[in-house]
């Protein structure tokens, strides 16, 4: 147990947004920059720290990438290994920095979503850096992609309170990738280099149960599809009970897995509350992932759904 843990849990919920950059994989590659430039130029963190303030969140999440070339905030290490231009890959805007000066102001943690496997959905830049498709991961690859998320962790420091490291499958969860705790630990280190304080998770994948998965996380990963697990306890071999769970209605009926990112508000908001409280008596903190399209804009039925959630 921690103090950074403790000071997490006093925090109770928050929010995360997929902001992806969604596109025709078949348009030519200057399109795609130019279509990227729109969305990094769109976004207001402003706005989203004043909307995630009134619903009553205490930290919110923000993807930092998710298996594309694009990745949201610059990083020189990132273009060297990648072979990009400044902005066209990684975004000139440093969106991260201005979210860690936005929320601050009501006192909201900025935490990141992170990928385990890089750019492995981009050919030219994912082969680049050792991994395309489902290919399974190696220590070579390992190494240069914690040195991406180095060059963050130093900029930022103790502005990103924790990281939820996406796609770390091992060779059981998933035919590809195959993460072992050898591959987890570079980026580990290197999320530790300019925050020995911050706090990490890594998923290996969707689980009807509480578990630590790499052997230095603080936090379980917790990805579920329904506000229904309740942890049994705080502390599972140290890590801190954590929740991901989408509001969003199945853009596919009848795939729970389809409700990610998208619009609509699947359960009551009394539901949603007593869930919250549920998890917060037994240890553990609860994130809900919302809506929001390529220009920033949050759905306003979640927002207006969850206003306030905790206050009646």
């Amino acid at each position: 147990m921690s103090i950074y843990q403790d000071k997490f849990l006093s925090r109770k919920f928050g929010v995360l947004n997929h902001y992806l950059f969604e596109y025709d994989r078949k348009a030519p590659l200057e399109e795609k920059v130019k279509e990227w430039h729109k969305m990094v130029d769109s976004f207001d963190p402003e706005k989203i720290a004043r909307q995630v303030h009134e619903i009553g969140a205490g930290y919110y999440f923000i993807t930092l990438t998710q298996g594309t070339r694009f990745i949201l905030a610059p990083n020189a290490t990132y273009d060297a290994i990648g072979g990009t231009k400044p902005g066209d890959a990684c975004a000139s805007r440093d969106i991260v920095a201005e979210l860690i000066v936005a929320l601050k102001k009501y006192d909201i943690d900025l935490c990141l979503y992170c990928l385990g496997m890089g750019p492995a959905g981009d050919r030219e830049v994912g082969t680049k850096f050792g991994i395309y498709g489902e290919s399974t991961v190696n220590m070579d690859f390992m190494k240069k992609w914690a040195a991406v998320y180095e060059e963050y962790s130093v900029r930022y420091g103790d502005g990103v309170k924790a990281w939820w490291i996406d796609g770390c499958y091992d060779a059981q969860s998933s035919a590809k990738f195959g993460f072992t705790q050898e591959h987890m630990r570079p980026m580990y280190d290197a999320i530790k280099k300019g925050n020995p304080n911050a706090l990490t998770a890594f998923n290996n994948g969707v689980g009807p149960y509480f578990y630590k998965w790499f052997e230095n996380e603080e936090l379980t990963s917790g990805e579920f599809t329904d506000f229904v697990h309740i942890p049994d306890r705080r502390f599972y071999d140290g890590a801190q009970a954590f929740t991901l769970i989408p509001l969003g209605l199945e853009h596919q009926p009848g795939n729970e897995h389809s409700r990610w990112r998208n619009r609509g508000v699947r359960v009551p908001r009394e539901t949603v509350k007593d869930y919250i409280k549920k998890v917060n008596a037994a240890g553990g903190t609860v994130t809900i992932d919302m809506y929001i399209d390529n220009r920033g804009n949050m759905d306003d039925e979640q927002v207006e759904a969850m206003r306030g959630l905790l206050d009646d």
